[in-house]
């Protein structure tokens, strides 16, 4: 019994290794998304924080300051959705078959 328990956690610092590791290459990892038919890009990486935002000349100088407002939080939370989804699946690669489904890790 006590070589199945050092194996496991053997396991589990793996488990954890690989865990920072595809933490810190979510950092490099940028997701991209748009509203507004294109009028506003956001750009955030693994990590949920928002890296640009492109803003089409033709809205900016619309003078329609509520619509460009609406727009950006509309591409910003696609992509932060995006983002989440990403590392979810970056993460879940890693501890496939070592948590019960549905588990979620605090988060992603």
């Amino acid at each position: 019994m006590k070589g199945g328990m050092q194996g496991m956690l053997k396991q589990i610092q793996k488990m954890q290794s690989d865990m920072e590791k595809v933490q810190a290459e979510l950092a490099n990892k940028i997701v991209s998304e748009e509203s507004g038919g294109g009028m506003v890009k956001a750009t955030v990486n693994g990590k949920k924080e928002l890296v640009s935002i492109q803003i089409d000349e033709e809205i900016a100088s619309s003078g329609d300051k509520e619509m460009l407002e609406d727009l950006v939080v509309a591409a910003v939370n696609k992509a932060l959705e995006s983002a989440t989804k990403m590392a979810e699946e970056e993460m879940g690669a890693i501890t496939k078959g070592m948590m019960p489904p549905g588990m979620n890790i605090p988060g992603f």
